[in-house]
Parts: structure tokens; sequence; C-alpha cells
């Protein structure tokens, strides 16, 4: 799948060992690994669990928008206009950050970046440790546009 494609076309993404669990329309889940991305003092290091939690807007793209072949969006690409995180808790052991779009926020977004060229969406991501608990909370905003 292309989507599981993307996390190794960001070099990054793929030397902290993201694992893409689940992608489809509307939904994105991955996991960030404890090793390679642990801080000095033993929990998981802020700037990987941003970095796994802002992927999922590309990923879920990808996984919901038809942005290759021959689809009504092949063309655009997904991009990250703001993000911020908030911290809740240290993370340790493998961290699952997950992200979701109703069906109808994927219909508007499709029929603006048709309209328009761009179609600008809001992704609250929820990051959670091996216990299940929150570890962080995202929210970015991000859009699908048309390149050229």
């Amino acid at each position: 799948m292309e989507a599981v494609q993307a996390v190794g076309s960001v070099p990054i993404l793929e030397a902290m060992g993201v694992r893409v669990v689940e992608v489809g329309p509307g939904r994105a889940v991955a996991e960030l690994p404890p090793e390679r991305n642990v801080n000095h003092f033993g929990v998981t290091y802020a700037g990987s669990l941003f970095s796994v939690a802002e992927m999922l807007g590309g990923l879920l793209s990808l996984g919901t928008f038809d942005l290759t072949g021959d689809g009504e969006l092949a063309g655009f690409v997904p991009l990250v206009k703001e993000s911020t995180i908030r911290f809740r808790r240290p993370a340790v052991g493998v961290v699952r950050a997950s992200a979701s779009l109703s069906d109808d926020e994927v219909a508007r977004v499709r029929a603006d970046a048709l309209a328009t060229g761009k179609g600008e969406f809001v992704l609250e991501a929820t990051l959670t440790d091996a216990a299940g608990e929150v570890v962080a909370t995202t929210v970015g905003t991000y859009q699908v546009r048309r390149l050229g």
C-alpha cells in the first residue's frame, strides 16, 4: 500500500522505526518503538512523539484521498500547515498514535480540493503508551493541495 511506503519516503521516520498499524479511509494509526526514541532520562523523546503524531496527517491523506494514479485528486500532495502538541505524561514503551476524520469531513475536504485546488482539515491525534494511558494529544491543520 502506498501509504505504508510513505514512511520509507521520509528517512527520519524510517530511522525512528515508525510502523504503520492501520491506514484506510478517514483513519491512520502508527506505532513508535522505544528503541532509538528514548531521551536522556529513559522516556520517549518529545520530538519523536511529535513526529509520529504529525505524520498521521499525510498518512491519513494518502489512505483517504486518491492522490496518485488517475484518481480525482491525482497530483495533489498532503501538507501540514500548523501543529501543536500537549504532553500529558512521560511515555514508556511502544507508543501508538491514532487519528481519524468523519465521512462528512472527508467529503467536504474532497469537494473543497476539487473546487479550489486545496482542501484543508483539522486533525486531532491521540498518543497512548503500552498501558493505554494517553501520553500526548495533538491538533494539526493539514491540506491536500494541487501542485503546479
